[in-house]
This record gives C-alpha cells, sequence and structure tokens, in this order.
C-alpha cells in the first residue's frame, strides 16, 4: 500500500478539524465531505421538556440555547463540549459515546414522569434511539434540526488523489458517509480504487456499511476503532510513516 494521503469523508464544518489532526499526524489529508448538512429554520422557539438530548455535533450547532433551558445530554464528549461552547449551561455526556449508550444513560438518570425529552437530529438520524426511548416509557419530541443530502461529485483534489494512487486510508465516521463516498468514486469512475485503500471506520456498524457498498469489491483492510468516536479512528490511523 503507498501513498501518503488521507481521505476525510466527514461533512463540513467538522471536515476541516478532521483534516487538521490527520495533518497532525503527518498525513496529507484529502477532503471529500460525503454528505452535505444543512440547519434547518424554524426550531424556536422549542417545546419545554425535561431534557433536550443532542446526537451530533450538528445539532448542537444547529440549535440556540432556549430560556430558560434544560439540561442537554449529549451523545458523547465531542458534542457535549459542542453544546457548551453554545452556551447550554448544564450539558452532560453519555459515557460510552453512542446511541445506545445515550439510551441507557437517559433511562438511568431520568423519569418518564418527569416530562418529555426533546431529540434533536439530523433528517433520517437516530430512529432507533427514538424506540428505543419510547420503549423505556419515555414521550419523545423529535426535531429535525438540520438536513442532510449526499454530496453530488468528488472535489477535484480527491478525485485527483484517488486516480492517482496517493491515497492510503479513509475514514469513516457514519454509516451513511460511508456509503455515499462510495457512491462518488464511482460516480468518478474509481470504484476499483477501494482494493487499495485501508477503511478506518468508528463501529462495526460503519464498517458494515462501508463493506456492503463497495461489494462485490473490499477495501484493502478494514479497521474498526475499538471506541466510536474520532479519536480512537484518528489512533487506528496513527503517526505517518517517517
Amino acid at each position: 500500500m503507498t501513498g501518503d494521503s488521507v481521505l476525510v469523508t466527514r461533512p463540513e464544518p467538522g471536515a476541516a478539524e478532521t483534516a487538521a489532526r490527520v495533518a497532525a499526524l503527518g498525513w496529507r489529508p484529502v477532503l471529500a465531505p460525503a454528505l452535505v448538512l444543512a440547519p434547518r429554520a424554524g426550531l424556536t422557539p422549542l417545546p419545554r421538556c425535561q431534557a433536550i438530548l443532542l446526537t451530533s455535533r450538528a445539532a448542537a450547532r444547529a440549535l440556540t440555547p432556549p430560556d430558560p433551558c434544560p439540561p442537554v445530554i449529549a451523545v458523547g464528549a465531542a458534542t457535549a463540549a459542542e453544546a457548551e461552547a453554545r452556551g447550554f449551561p448544564a450539558v452532560e455526556a453519555a459515557p460510552g459515546g453512542d446511541a445506545a449508550s445515550l439510551a441507557a444513560h437517559v433511562a438511568a438518570t431520568r423519569d418518564p414522569k418527569d416530562g418529555p425529552l426533546l431529540l434533536a437530529v439530523g433528517a433520517g438520524y437516530a430512529k432507533d434511539l427514538e424506540a428505543a426511548l419510547r420503549a423505556q416509557g419515555f414521550r419523545v419530541l423529535r426535531r429535525v434540526a438540520y438536513a442532510v443530502r449526499p454530496a453530488t461529485a468528488l472535489p477535484e483534489p480527491a478525485r485527483a488523489a484517488v486516480a492517482g494512487a496517493e491515497v492510503r486510508a479513509a475514514l469513516f465516521l457514519s454509516p451513511r458517509s460511508a456509503a455515499c463516498a462510495i457512491s462518488l468514486l464511482r460516480g468518478a469512475g474509481l470504484g476499483a480504487s477501494v482494493q487499495s485503500i485501508e477503511a478506518l471506520c468508528i463501529s462495526e456498524r460503519v464498517a458494515r456499511a462501508a463493506a456492503d457498498a463497495a461489494a462485490p469489491l473490499r477495501w484493502q483492510a478494514t479497521r474498526v476503532a475499538p471506541r466510536p468516536n474520532q479519536e480512537a479512528v484518528l489512533q487506528l490511523l496513527g503517526p505517518a510513516p517517517g
């Protein structure tokens, strides 16, 4: 496997941050956002609830803290930090960093009798989380905080890097990003390139999505982060050789 470039498929504005982290490890980041996010208008005033659940940093960026503001429960530490930066006064993070741990944390620390939960999500996301919370007896107020659509084409620098066999690895942080990234590669006539690229995935679910989308071809290798967060994915990547 050759090349010193890493494909960053995360959507903006997070892609630039991830690219900076990749560059700090000595690799050359290549931006190839597979999805485009757009905050939705008309979310305020937010309905009364016992807690706001944030499933992503994008959801935190899309909301304005109400006054008074209920507690916020974030899916992980990075989302919690984003909520705090956006002015939410009382923020806690689910310890596991994924939707299952968020549901478990809410069930362990909240009572359905205390009122509904406001679940802020991207369009089409977190339906399993919503179902799990309802199964625990909670009333869930689902609010789509941002729209999500697939990118229409690979950026030219990304197309050139893949075509030139310069890409060593691709970072995948969600199942939808993985599937859409492979669609972009195929649309550029580069579908076979997956056989020379290592897929670094944030979870087993994302790894399955990347494998399914690439089939019948296979990635050069697929590795799954031991914890479902960006830091663990970057640890898989490690410092660039030399």
